[in-house]
């Protein structure tokens, strides 16, 4: 018993550190990513220090209650920081994102406003456009689902795009709210570095630049939806849309990103969809998607991967924006009515 004893407190004080070594983490990362000039040094060494005294304590039993009460009382004061970091639309936005999107609805009529469609040369240079678009909700005939590989095989930005009887597609975006000059960060992305915003925007635009001029590879897959489905994802958008716009919120890599969206649609259409490690590796969503039937079917998942991947079409396009669509979509399997 005594062995067994002794094994018990030692894993208890393990147990111990680990957690205050995390806590201790996190409260780094986040005076690290958010706190301002000139307090961020200092605030950090202080950090260090007791995040490396609580580690210890477990071990320090004469010090071990002072140890703790001071570490807690730096983690509650680092937690009610935290706490007061609010969003916000009032910042100088990079140009990609500096509109908000917004929609007006009259019975079959939408109107967009701010439907981006820029002419992208390359990442800094292009000419922006941000346009007015109407559209009749009564020829919503497809949707698609646009994967965009920028770091490996298991990490990969999401869009939707829905179709029209008249050939135009309106894509929908969720993506960070880049300030001037700011680049991303996924471990940023969990400590309210970027807020959130939602992009409509034009094919031509929004999926070109990614295979033009960033060089990602993209993957489209065309969604097996009916059209109140269609009708109903398409009006999620837009509510999300005006959610935002309305009030900002931050971006969070993990609950609040491009793939987190589909999915909260997903469910109001579907509801028990369950959770999957492939929303959080969304390069594998359309995996996900295919084996819960969300995919046009009649194939497997590889034929559909493989036909997908519009990249080498994109590049290869050179007419006018508004062919690009049809262009990119040869061969791609589609529903047979």
């Amino acid at each position: 018993m005594t062995r067994i004893g002794s094994l018990l407190r030692w894993a208890g004080r393990v147990a111990m550190a680990l957690t205050a070594c995390l806590l201790a983490g996190w409260a780094g990362l986040a005076l690290w990513f958010q706190a301002a000039s000139p307090w961020r040094a200092p605030a950090l060494l202080v950090c260090v220090a007791l995040g490396l005294a609580a580690v210890m304590a477990p071990w320090m039993l004469r010090w071990r209650g002072r140890i703790w009460l001071a570490a807690g009382a730096g983690f509650l004061a680092t937690l009610g920081w935290w706490q007061t970091l609010a969003p916000s639309h009032d910042r100088i936005w990079a140009d990609d994102v500096d509109r908000l999107t917004w929609a007006e609805v009259d019975g079959n009529r939408l109107i967009m406003h701010n439907v981006r469609n820029f002419e992208w040369r390359s990442e800094t240079d292009y000419i922006p456009r941000w346009e007015t678009r109407e559209y009749d909700l009564d020829e919503l005939v497809s949707g698609d689902l646009f994967l965009s590989y920028w770091m490996g095989p298991a990490i990969a930005h999401t869009l939707v795009s829905f179709g029209f009887a008249d050939g135009r597609q309106l894509v929908f975006s969720l993506e960070i709210r880049k300030e001037r000059g700011e680049s991303f960060s996924a471990i940023a992305g969990f400590f309210r570095q970027y807020e959130v915003v939602l992009i409509a925007a034009d094919e031509n635009d929004i999926i070109r630049v990614r295979t033009n001029a960033r060089g990602e590879t993209v993957r489209m897959y065309r969604l097996d939806m009916p059209p109140s489905a269609l009708r109903e994802a398409l009006l999620g958008y837009l509510q999300e849309a005006d959610d935002i716009r309305r009030e900002p919120r931050f971006y969070n890599s993990l609950t609040s990103n491009c793939t987190t969206i589909v999915f909260d649609l997903a469910r109001r259409i579907v509801p028990g969809l369950p959770l999957d490690y492939r929303l959080l590796l969304s390069g594998y969503f359309a995996e996900y998607a295919h084996d819960h039937n969300g995919l046009v079917p009649g194939h497997e998942f590889s034929e559909l991967e493989a036909a997908g991947d519009i990249t080498a079409r994109a590049l290869a396009f050179s007419g006018e924006p508004a062919g690009f669509p049809a262009a990119i979509r040869v061969g791609v399997p589609f529903l047979v009515h």
